[in-house]
């Protein structure tokens, strides 16, 4: 079993910035090295972020994030990052963590263990 728990939602005001901590646990943590990222609005379905693999060295990006969200990890702390810049109001949505064996996978949302989520509110 794997536990996500996510942190640094909040209010902010367009143009501004957040950074999101998602905190891993579990005996099984290290089976699942790809971590990522999805947002959920509400009325829409949920849509991946960012994900990153083990070493940090390969990421990929959903298209709107256009270069204002960066994702990271921290392995010693079992913790991925989202420095999100730039927001704007169509970023409001509830984040969620996940992780995955396979990167495909977890992209395309088919992950086994999800966070609870954080809710991220972006005012005009």
């Amino acid at each position: 079993q794997v536990q996500l728990v996510e942190s640094g939602g909040g209010l902010v005001q367009a143009g501004g910035s957040l950074r999101l901590s998602c905190a891993a646990s579990g005996r099984t943590f290290s089976s699942y090295p790809v971590m990522g990222w999805f947002r959920q609005a509400p009325g829409k379905e949920r849509e991946f972020v960012a994900s990153i693999s083990w070493s940090g060295g390969v990421t990929y990006y959903a298209a709107f994030v256009k270069g204002r969200f960066t994702i990271s990890r921290d392995n010693a702390k079992n913790t991925v990052y989202l420095q999100m810049n730039g927001l704007e109001p169509e970023d409001t949505a509830v984040y969620y963590c996940a992780v995955d064996r396979v990167g495909s996978r977890l992209r395309s949302g088919r992950s086994d263990y999800w966070g609870q989520g954080t809710q991220v509110t972006v005012s005009s």
